[in-house]
């Protein structure tokens, strides 16, 4: 009975080591779960959403790996973002920070923004006013926020906000030039945003840096659920949002 019981436990722990290399593979090769903590992405991303990010779809570096370990050097399988992708990436300022922002600038571009408006290589980009956003702010009030459709130059269109109505302290810049291998990545929300405008936190992303593509939501929570009222893990899911593709 001894040996069997010991058996059995040895079988078990097996298996659970198994399932450990089997989950770290895949998020390694395959797909990586994130979660939204801020509102730097409304209204395309909102705090509370839950989703996966492919890994493959830029290739891979250290930042693919669990801890960023330095086992990969530069980049393998690698290929180019396209303008308007969302994208998580470790900020240079630290190479440890996950933040996710739109890719609006590829290498070699030139980016500005002039009275809210976003600037590609001196042309201004296409945006259309459509119907206000409702935001909840921190302490549960509602307001609403101006919200236009943008097309970039490819077709690719996605919205944005502006709380500012154009007269944020980042709606006016001077003309940003993209390196070489590297991305200028901005937030939907324009003037809630830390992104490559703010040099000195973000900046312009190298593509080492790049931990792959936003693909779709699996969850989403409003943050009202409390863990002793099982009825508000219900009421607090936003159902509407979930396994919502990332456009």
């Amino acid at each position: 009975m001894t040996a069997k019981n010991s058996g059995g436990f040895f079988d078990f722990i097996r298996t659970i080591i198994y399932a450990v290399v089997i989950a770290l593979a895949v998020r390694t090769v395959a797909f990586e779960p994130f979660n939204i903590p801020s509102k730097s992405m409304l209204p395309t991303l909102e705090v509370g959403d839950y989703l996966f990010v492919s890994k493959y779809s830029y290739g891979y570096s250290r930042h693919s790996l669990p801890l960023s370990l330095p086992l990969i050097p530069g980049r393998i399988f690698s290929s180019t973002p396209e303008r308007g992708d969302v994208a998580v990436f470790k900020t240079p300022s630290d190479n440890r920070t996950d933040f996710i922002k739109r890719v609006i600038g590829l290498p070699g571009d030139k980016i500005q923004m002039k009275q809210g408006r976003l600037y590609i290589n001196r042309n201004p980009v296409k945006r259309d006013r459509i119907e206000n956003y409702t935001e909840i702010t921190e302490n549960g009030l509602s307001r609403s926020v101006t919200r236009y459709e943008q097309t970039l130059p490819t077709g690719r269109k996605h919205e944005v906000l502006e709380v500012q109505l154009d007269q944020g302290d980042l709606d006016n810049t001077g003309i940003y030039i993209v390196p070489s291998n590297h991305f200028f990545v901005m937030g939907d929300n324009r003037d809630n945003s830390q992104d490559s405008r703010i040099t000195s936190q973000v900046g312009f992303v190298p593509r080492d840096n790049l931990v792959g593509r936003a693909e779709f939501l699996f969850f989403s929570t409003d943050g009202s659920a409390v863990w002793w009222n099982p009825v508000s893990w219900w009421t607090a899911l936003r159902g509407n949002r979930v396994f919502k593709l990332i456009k």
